[in-house]
């Protein structure tokens, strides 16, 4: 008798190698890839490098949806490069202004049962279609482009199992809230999150795509919803009824964990800071002032959710000590606001609206001012994620957004005085494609656009016989890559490595002392290896690959931490950067940042579970510390050949 989960059924129709035992390396069929920009423009430098002349893949989009400031020539230089090699290389291309890559993909392309590899970690958005939708490193995505197969670990499947319905004022983003107050951040990698239960057809796909955004936050892989007649519903309102086909759980499927939520027992939650897992009710935070309120992303920013937030503004305007900036999802969501009438309401109210974009969810305009407390309905809230040094942003859903922009304040929306407005999914959503340019048959005689600002991927050196290394820098727990990263303001020079990589850890730069960049260069520049010392969750949140890139570019051969996240692990792998775990986690404290540490014979001793490292400290004393090596065969290969590229 059957017993496979929906994720089991997908996984079994794109399996290429390897045995279906969780934890075991494994390799599945990508069928669509999807890029932005920000990530993009290296995953297509790299896609050249391979010497690839046309995509395999069923599909393969790439949207333009971060970089939109152009303060500077460096944005439209990258987008002109996209737009060119996209033709070329047989690509669908998504001008700027169409839209959030994850609500249009949705929106348009999003198939149930097909497999998605995305260069940005809220890729699983695509789960509430019913896909397998894996965020990963552009490298990796360049790879699915050519044909190549997606290495992964199999996967433990979490069930997640949904009954009741929502109360009024109670929103799909309290749902995911309530998963993270269980799960946590941090923990879960090598797991998926499947949803079952009566409770999946009382929520829309676009409340579906909610929660498995903002999934993403749990460090799982990725979350999938079945694909069932609302599903069917949604794509014939999009036009798109022939690509729905069926998907559920067996009956008596098995999971290797249940966790069963009544969603009619749910009340408004908001994740404040600085982690989306610190979770609390907003009936504990009620009273609190508020200064700013942006609602939008690709995890809130679709036509019921901004048409909910219309009908809570009608007659209203927003507090006098409150901004209220509204970004639209997609150039669908926007023009059907305008049609609606939605659209003035919102205005009326006294919102700023925002470009179709990711925009101040990764720091790009709006950071808030200083000692203010910022509702997003984002889906992180990492320290100066905002721009702000020490800023105070919670993550919420739109109903408590709107009713906080109103309020100044937080406190429920029943403190309005209005019914709840029952909001429901059109019976066809209007359709206009044009931003969409479609590849030519043959795209050989394209021209690919290269400006001046725009670079080469570099290139590691092999893995060398012995580390000779130092601690350039020691992390806390939950070091994000937008710690290791910075977005904002220097996303722009994403395609210029040595200029990125001067922001390599800015935010931990001390004034009047050395930079992360700088000490990693004078360690380079003396012959040794530069090492890098997290503690527990290394390297979570976004999907850059930058943060393996850059510290590579800087002379960075090995990052030993507690546990590091799937995405950056597999990203440092990608670039010949080593990554090992503790056995033994109190050893993290007997280590400092300048401390040597080294490895003797170490291309041979990577090949076996444990590697033996002797710490120097600064004061002459030395002693040996046990680091696990958690990697598959092909990635002992990679790191010995220095990375992806040198392979």
């Amino acid at each position: 008798m059957a017993k496979n989960t929906a994720i089991q059924k997908i996984l079994a129709a794109h399996m290429v190698s390897g045995d279906a035992v969780p934890g075991n390396p494994v390799s599945i069929r990508i069928d669509q890839t999807l890029t932005q920009d920000a990530t993009g423009t290296m995953a297509y430098l790299e896609l050249e490098a391979m010497k690839v002349p046309k995509v395999a893949t069923e599909l393969s989009v790439s949207y333009v949806d971060h970089n939109m400031m152009q303060n500077g020539p460096e944005n439209r230089n990258d987008h002109l490069y996209l737009q060119s090699v996209a033709a070329s290389k047989g690509v669908v291309f998504s001008r700027p202004g169409n839209g959030i890559c994850h609500q249009v993909h949705l929106e348009r392309f999003g198939k149930p049962g097909k497999t998605l590899l995305g260069s940005d970690s809220h890729t699983p958005t695509g789960g509430g279609i019913g896909m397998m939708a894996i965020g990963a490193g552009g490298m990796d995505v360049a790879l699915a482009m050519a044909g190549k197969p997606f290495r992964m670990a199999y996967p433990k499947i979490i069930g997640v199992e949904l009954t009741g319905s929502l109360s009024p004022w109670v929103a799909a983003k309290d749902v995911i809230l309530k998963l993270l107050s269980i799960l946590s951040t941090k923990g879960n990698v090598g797991c998926m999150v499947e949803f079952f239960g009566p409770g999946v057809a009382t929520l829309s796909v676009p409340q579906r795509a909610t929660i498995t955004n903002m999934g993403a936050e749990l460090g799982v892989t990725c979350s999938v919803f079945p694909s069932d007649e609302v599903t069917k519903k949604f794509l014939e309102a999009q036009g798109r009824g022939d690509d729905w086909s069926p998907l559920c759980a067996d009956a008596d499927a098995e999971y290797d964990r249940v966790i069963p939520i009544d969603l009619s027992t749910l009340e408004p939650l908001a994740a404040c800071p600085s982690s989306p897992d610190n979770i609390k009710s907003i009936a504990e935070l009620s009273g609190m002032k508020v200064g700013q309120v942006i609602i939008g992303s690709c995890t809130n920013s679709s036509f019921r959710d901004l048409s909910m937030v219309a009908a809570m503004l009608k007659g209203r305007q927003i507090h006098p000590d409150v901004t209220l900036a509204i970004a639209p999802g997609s150039r669908q969501v926007l023009k059907m606001l305008a049609d609606s009438g939605d659209l003035a309401v919102i205005i009326a109210a006294g919102a700023r609206i925002l470009e179709c974009g990711c925009g101040p969810c990764i720091g790009q305009g709006q950071s808030p001012a200083n000692d203010t407390v910022t509702v997003r309905t984002f889906n992180r809230n990492f320290p100066g994620r905002t721009g702000t040094k020490g800023d105070q942003a919670y993550l919420v859903s739109p109903e408590t957004a709107a009713a906080a922009a109103i309020l100044g304040e937080f406190g429920s929306a029943e403190k309005l005085g209005i019914e709840f407005p029952q909001i429901n999914d059109p019976d066809a959503f209007q359709i206009d494609d044009t931003m969409m340019i479609q590849p030519p048959a043959d795209g050989t005689g394209v021209e690919i656009i290269r400006k001046p600002t725009i670079g080469n991927p570099p290139l590691n050196t092999p893995l060398p016989d012995a580390l000779d290394g130092e601690i350039v820098i020691k992390t806390q727990d939950k070091t994000s890559t937008d710690d290791i990263m910075p977005a904002g303001v220097h996303l722009k020079h994403r395609s210029n490595i040595p200029e990125y990589a001067k922001v390599v850890f800015e935010r931990f730069t001390e004034p009047g002392k050395p930079s992360f960049a700088q000490r990693a260069a004078a360690v380079r520049d003396a012959g040794r290896h530069g090492v890098i010392l997290g503690r527990d969750s290394y390297g979570q949140g976004s999907s850059r690959e930058h943060a393996a890139i850059c510290p590579m570019y800087l002379g960075v051969k090995m990052v030993i931490a507690m546990a590091i996240e799937r995405i950056h692990a597999a990203n440092l792998v990608n670039f010949g950067i080593v990554p090992l775990t503790f056995v033994n986690k109190e050893d993290y404290d007997k280590i400092d940042q300048g401390d040597r540490i080294a490895v003797a014979g170490l291309r041979d001793a990577i090949m076996e579970d444990v590697v033996t490292a002797t710490v120097t400290k600064q004061d002459g004393t030395s002693f040996d510390v046990q680091l696990a090596v958690k990697l598959s065969a092909e990635d002992r290969a990679i790191i010995l050949a220095g990375g992806r590229l040198n392979m």
